[in-house]
């Protein structure tokens, strides 16, 4: 291992940072990605647009070439993001949000989502990992005799992914010939930027008390959390105390927005497009809201859509789009002026309705903040300190009106400067890899109760008995997330090839309960049973058996315990999950 690497797998642009694993003080570097700019030109670039073109037959052949293949059917990245605005119904986009998606089978072929029947189908995790593949590809034709397999590699995820989302996160990693990733929460990614960017002056910047809100709105997701400050044997302490919802809800809502009014104003001097035309409309709305939101002064956008068929010049619709428009639209429509006491707008929906991403019903993202705060604060929810971060937040506009509205829920409300919100991510989880490794500050996360899976009690079968179940101890409370558990070394029996039922137990009172300890009784005041988990453990020619087995533990930066049973000599192992963050444990 010559590198810690860390991906932001963005909705809109994913970005790679890198340090060397060794070294008194490494940098944090941000790796230049080698892509599609055009047909049969290659640059390389700070960041890939989450963008995969899939050509018709017509166009595959040298121009799809890149210096570590010669052929391929697809193309992701830069080329890939503007042919979406020529051709959208053959470009994927906001594969991350899609994969996000409970109501869909995010492994079946779906994307691009509604285009028409001879374009080609992929799942979410097909995109996702060839977005990584051609990060990996990338990576290691510019750095030959470190192939990023080898690496230690981060992948970060928004906060509020589900168990599903993530899991199919790590299987498009392995995909993509990345067998090994940790996951890291992008707010949690963000944070640490901004400390690599302070150095030791981010002591300077914030004080014990404070509460801090990172405010990471992105293309496909608004991601919230809470860190607050404290301090043990006179040091400054970070602790992640609240982790939001996942809020389908970004910049991808902002350029649909933005393309309604558009076409509305194009309709009104008699010009109507087609649903085609429309989608290619929102591809250029993105480019307009960047480009207009900026602090360049830009009074208007020029777009241009083709028209289809014999009228493909003829019908070509040119126009601007005016900056007032999106100020108007955006800053308005996204970023009211709210209260902290004002609740969700509730929309009334159609009974049936077309499948597509569960957007969030109420586009104003300072209202989910403020329901977000409420949840975790009560009246004293406000705020301190904000760090923004995520392409939305670039804009100066955007970040005003957010602290603007914040700081009318309580004191003055200040922002964390300094990190790049394009780049933040990426370089967070890298700089996350050298933390783990005693080589930086670590966000405190421990968790928040005791945590016991049941062993039954090996004794004689007793007439309309159950065997009485043991509590063992597997993870005590405070214990840090991405924290390996050394479990002892103990065997026990595993039902393997029939259907059986593992029995998890909780205790938040429990403090002085070491891991390993055996509870052959309880109180159940002490003890909370969770929902049990049914699941048939599989190993061909073991039907049936118990076969010996030893525990071993850790809870993953996103606050889930791997619990793995592993047989005699490594031959076979299993994994069982259990969130032990969420609310109501899973």
């Amino acid at each position: 291992m010559k590198y810690i690497v860390g991906i932001d797998l963005g909705t809109t642009n994913s970005v790679v940072a890198f340090a060397e694993a060794d070294g008194d003080a490494p940098s944090i570097r941000i790796f230049d990605i080698a892509q599609l700019t055009a047909p049969g030109s290659v640059e390389a670039r700070p960041s890939l647009p989450s963008f995969l073109y899939l050509p018709p037959a017509a166009e595959l052949g040298d121009g799809l070439r890149l210096p570590w293949v010669k052929k391929r059917d697809y193309a992701v990245g830069l080329y890939a993001q503007r042919r979406g605005a020529e051709v959208p119904d053959r470009v994927v986009t906001s594969a991350k949000s899609w994969l996000s998606h409970r109501g869909i089978d995010r492994t079946a072929a779906s994307l691009p989502w509604g285009s028409e029947d001879d374009v080609p189908k992929l799942s979410p995790v097909d995109v996702t990992a060839r977005y990584l593949a051609h990060i990996r590809e990338a990576w290691d034709a510019g750095n030959r005799g470190a192939p990023l397999h080898e690496q230690d590699v981060l992948v970060t995820v928004p906060a509020s992914f589900d168990e599903v989302a993530r899991q199919l996160t790590v299987r498009a990693a392995q995909e993509a010939g990345l067998p090994e990733i940790t996951l890291l929460e992008e707010p949690q990614a963000a944070f640490y930027a901004w400390i690599d960017t302070n150095g030791d002056g981010w002591r300077r910047e914030v004080e014990v008390g404070d509460r801090i809100l990172v405010c990471d709105v992105g293309g496909g997701t608004t991601d919230l959390s809470l860190i607050a400050v404290s301090e043990r044997d006179g040091a400054l302490e970070l602790e992640r105390v609240a982790v939001g919802d996942h809020i389908l809800l970004g910049g991808d809502n902002m350029d649909l927005a933005l393309a309604y009014r558009v076409s509305a104003r194009l309709a009104e001097k008699g010009t109507n497009l087609d649903p085609w035309q429309f989608r290619g409309l929102i591809q250029n709305c993105r480019a307009a809201k960047e480009h207009l939101l900026d602090d360049g002064g830009r009074d208007s956008y020029a777009v241009s859509i083709a028209g289809r068929g014999s009228k493909l010049i003829g019908g070509t619709v040119r126009f601007d789009i005016a900056r007032a428009d999106v100020e108007a639209g955006l800053i308005d429509g996204f970023f009211p002026r709210a209260r902290l006491d004002e609740p969700l707008a509730a929309q009334q929906r159609a009974g049936l309705q077309e499948l597509g991403l569960p957007y969030a019903s109420d586009p104003a993202i300072t209202r989910h903040i403020a329901h977000f705060l409420r949840r975790h604060g009560g009246s004293d929810a406000a705020p301190t300190a904000v760090l923004f971060n995520g392409g939305v937040m670039d804009a100066t506009a955007l970040r005003q009106r957010t602290l603007e509205v914040i700081g009318s829920w309580g004191d003055t409300v200040r922002t964390l400067a300094g990190a790049d919100p394009h780049r933040a991510v990426a370089r967070g989880a890298a700089y996350y890899g050298l933390a783990r490794r005693g080589r930086g500050v670590r966000i405190r996360g421990g968790t928040a109760r005791t945590f016991y899976i049941g062993v039954e009690t090996a004794m004689p079968a007793v007439p309309g008995m159950r065997p009485p179940i043991k509590a063992l101890c597997v993870v005590p409370q405070g214990l840090e997330e991405g924290t390996d558990v050394a479990l002892p070394a103990r065997e026990f029996g595993l039902a393997v090839g029939q259907p059986v039922e593992f029995r998890f137990l909780s205790s938040s009172s429990r403090r002085d309960d070491k891991v390993g300890a055996v509870l052959d009784r309880w109180d159940d005041e002490d003890l909370d049973e969770l929902a049990p988990m049914a699941v048939t453990l599989d190993w061909e020619g073991h039907e049936g058996a118990v076969v010996p087995i030893h525990l071993q533990a850790r809870v993953t930066e996103l606050g889930v315990l791997e619990l793995w049973c592993v047989s005699r000599d490594d031959e076979k192992r299993w994994k069982l999950e259990l969130n032990v963050r969420a609310e109501k444990t899973t």
